[in-house]
């Protein structure tokens, strides 16, 4: 239990870290810091977690991964303007996995005839909401990317909407804490990379790299917490509740 506290701990102070790291634009140490807290943080929920998600643990690497080789990618040669950069294209398909296996995660634990017959009017509102916050999103870039580029980051910010729904039509399922801590924590990287995307690409402004860092970690709180619950299966809303109690 101490070496679990004393990781936990280690975990946090990292965590603050990276954020002051990314908000004063030292991103090489950043980048650096980011990649040990990930592999921690892996290595803590594979040795003190009970019951341990395969999907969860895989998301889990292939983040650690993509960090590692982005890392990497600030001590390769500058590269030529026809050159593909292999670390840029390599880490951001290492997160599209990633969070592909978290949408996998959450729809395989979840009845999706069911819920997709209770909640069809949500669920389309929310296609609709994705396909045009990714277009407007993703349209921000346009001009300062290749078209390679603009597709990667088009398919990026396509599976991180898609990533919110799933957890947002999760939650209005379930209604259970679990859930709850999921959807926070797609929230924060939601924003922790439209943030960066601005911060990146669009705004010159260093705040920004306090903002986004800090979304990421909270958000990376939330995944871990949840992932030390159990559902406690799909709850009655308050206005089910109410309609219980008229009958």
């Amino acid at each position: 239990m101490l070496a679990n506290k004393i990781l936990k701990a280690l975990l946090l102070l990292l965590g603050g870290i990276f954020i002051i790291l990314q908000g004063l634009a030292y991103e090489v140490q950043g980048a650096a810091v980011s990649a040990i807290m990930l592999v921690l943080l892996t290595i803590l929920y594979c040795v003190w977690t009970d019951e341990r998600s395969k999907l969860f643990f895989w998301f889990l690497v292939f983040f650690s991964i993509g960090h590692l080789l982005s890392y990497t990618g600030w001590f390769m040669p500058l590269l030529e303007e026809d050159q593909l950069d292999i670390h840029y294209y390599g880490a951001n398909a290492l997160f599209i996995v990633a969070y592909v296996l978290l949408i996998v995660k959450v729809l395989s634990a979840i009845d999706v005839k069911k819920v997709f017959k209770e909640l069809s009017i949500p669920i389309v509102i929310l296609v609709v909401l994705d396909v045009f916050c990714v277009v407007i999103v993703t349209d921000a870039t346009e001009g300062k990317l290749s078209a390679y580029e603009y597709a990667l980051e088009f398919i990026y910010n396509g599976v991180i909407m898609a990533l919110l729904s799933a957890a947002l039509v999760d939650y209005m399922y379930r209604n259970d804490n679990k859930s709850m801590l999921f959807l926070l924590g797609s929230i924060c990287i939601v924003f922790s990379e439209i943030i960066q995307l601005a911060y990146y690409y669009i705004l010159e402004n260093r705040n920004l790299g306090f903002i986004y860092s800090f979304f990421l970690v909270v958000a990376f709180v939330f995944f871990y917490l949840q992932s030390q619950l159990k559902h406690t299966g799909p709850q009655p809303t308050y206005l089910d509740m109410d309609e219980q109690l008229e009958a």
